[in-house]
């Protein structure tokens, strides 16, 4: 039986309990361009990690390498998730072991109604998230059943994705930029449904450029600078060191 292997020893890794999720010495390529440069960190389960850092540290692209995307390739390294390597997964595969990635775009398919983007999505049958739990999380979203997808406002669309990755009865929920052109009220009531599941168990890494807001809502922070981990810890101890927000987060 695969056996998820210790990471403790790495200067990357904060945390001494055993991780949910490892992520350990991943690199990853855009064709020619060295993008993820031996990143290194623990997830636990049930907390909210913010991965942050300024524009091109390679954030997304890590989240997209954990995701197994396949672009940017990985070239090297090793993904775990509750004892099971994802390194040499497809994203096909990873998404069945518990990956539930939101992309930037959000990706709502068109000439679908919400509720057939959620049927489409959901496992058969449901284990942890029916429709009805999902209508429970997003109120909005049941009074809008359906209506299609893609004519919902931008924040509707935001918790339309996410409530299609929960429907997968997923371990790990990825965000990128989940607050991307929203509305502050929209951006709180987001927050609050983050809060909601997490009180339920499920474990977060969320890529924002809002990074006070992300940090506000996170238990640990790591933070990329050129492909590199350049911290990893307390969520507030970032919102608290301000030259460390000044050197790598320009706030």
């Amino acid at each position: 039986m695969n056996v998820k292997p210790d990471f403790s020893k790495n200067a990357n890794m904060a945390a001494t309990a055993p991780a949910f999720l490892s992520v350990w010495d991943v690199h990853a390529y855009y064709g020619e361009s060295y993008i993820v440069q031996g990143v290194s960190f623990n997830v636990h389960e049930g907390e909210i990690l913010a991965l942050l850092g300024r524009n091109g540290a390679g954030k997304t692209s890590t989240l997209r390498s954990i995701a197994r995307i396949g672009d940017p390739q990985v070239t090297h390294g090793e993904i775990w998730l509750d004892h099971q390597p994802l390194h040499n997964m497809s994203s096909h595969q990873a998404a069945r072991a518990g990956l539930g990635l939101v992309p930037e775009d959000r990706r709502i398919i068109p000439g679908l109604t919400v509720e057939e983007n959620l049927q489409l999505a959901q496992i058969a049958p449901p284990v942890g998230w029916s429709l009805e739990r999902v209508y429970e999380l997003f109120p909005r979203l049941g009074e809008r059943r359906k209506q299609e997808g893609v004519t919902l406002s931008g924040g509707e669309q935001q918790m339309l994705a996410i409530a299609r990755a929960l429907s997968r009865d997923i371990k790990v929920l990825l965000l990128d930029e989940p607050y991307e052109g929203l509305a502050p009220v929209i951006v709180d009531e987001i927050e609050k449904t983050l809060m909601h599941i997490k009180e339920q168990g499920m474990t977060t890494i969320i890529v924002e450029q809002n990074a006070v807001r992300a940090l506000e809502l996170s238990d640990r922070a790591v933070i990329l600078d050129t492909g590199s981990v350049v911290f990893d810890g307390s969520a507030k101890d970032v919102l608290s060191n301000a030259e460390l927000r000044s050197e790598y987060l320009a706030i």
